[in-house]
């Protein structure tokens, strides 16, 4: 967990960490905890899960991380109270037992992110994990209050979600997007907002193992730090816009197919006080997660969430 207190005592005893410029230098640990469904398609390109390989390639230039590497199958879903009180982040992988996830571990989560205790990465087909849907879900509310806020109404307002008609399923393309916000005055001091929730996904995919063509869209983020501007996924799964979650608060990567593709494949956004990033490219069985770049990112993501 986050440490978001500072005491006297913390003051004090910066001066041993001086260096000889007068800079404190970092000795903060970062707490990573990685959860992955552990598919046994992963064995395709994963020896050991694909969970695992990120773990191990996260930490093999730098004792800034520490890891623990969890699964569904372990005891609590690998969602301990103990886990999550000692993660700064979670990078989550899911695909196929997404539903299988308690709720009420996904609400945790997202209370732990709107607390500033945690931060959240999402990775590829994570778009349908829970957690990821809750704290969509939850922007989505905040963002459909500030919506009609802005549009002047200055009554009380009661709020009414509509979930899409059923779990994990994909719009097709002429769709009106999601969330969307409706309203309507109930009496001249009261007024029903009805939001329908994202859902989460979006109309194409495609896993031909094509490559996808990355392109940096913010170059000044810590999370692209040290990535070239453009960059190549030899092998993954293609997802093709319009992806159907909130509007983001940032857009860190663009990502293009030669059939005419795109998908904002890197996108941040404010959950309370702490954040969520989406990052899209993947497929259990296409080893994207041995690629630098690719661990440049979740390094970079970790650094940055986990501060």
């Amino acid at each position: 967990m986050k440490n978001i207190t500072a005491t006297l005592f913390a003051v004090f005893c910066l001066t041993p960490l001086l260096t000889v410029s007068g800079q404190a230098k970092s000795t903060k640990t970062i707490h990573v905890l990685i959860w992955d469904e552990r598919q046994p398609k992963q064995a395709v390109a994963y020896k050991d899960f694909l969970g695992n390989e990120i773990a191990k390639r996260l930490t093999e230039q730098t004792s800034e991380f520490e890891v623990r590497s969890v699964a569904l199958d372990d005891a609590d879903h690998g969602l301990t109270a103990g886990n999550l009180e000692w993660a700064d982040v979670i990078i989550w992988w899911g695909h196929v037992r997404q539903s299988e996830v308690p709720e009420e571990k996904a609400r945790l989560i997202v209370d732990y992110i709107r607390e500033g205790k945690l931060d959240l990465i999402a990775l590829h087909s994570a778009h349908w994990a829970r957690p990821f849907i809750e704290a969509m879900n939850w922007r989505s509310i905040e963002d459909a209050k500030q919506h009609f806020q802005q549009n002047g109404w200055k009554g009380e307002f009661l709020i009414e979600s509509v979930k899409p008609p059923r779990e994990r399923t994909v719009p097709i393309h002429g769709s009106n997007l999601t969330p969307s916000y409706f309203g309507y005055k109930k009496n001249q001091n009261q007024f029903q907002a009805i939001v329908h929730l994202p859902w989460c996904c979006f109309p194409d995919y495609r896993p031909d193992g094509e490559p996808g063509h990355l392109t940096v869209q913010s170059p000044n983020h810590p999370i692209s730090k040290g990535l070239p501007r453009n960059f190549q996924v030899p092998k993954t799964e293609m997802y093709n816009e319009p992806f159907h979650v909130p509007q983001p608060d940032e857009v860190i990567f663009e990502e293009t197919w030669t059939k005419g593709e795109r998908f904002r494949s890197g996108m941040v956004w404010n959950i309370g006080q702490g954040k969520v990033f989406y990052f899209r490219p993947g497929h259990e069985t296409y080893p994207v997660y041995k690629q630098p770049e690719m661990i440049q990112v979740l390094q970079n993501a970790c650094r940055w969430l986990g501060k």
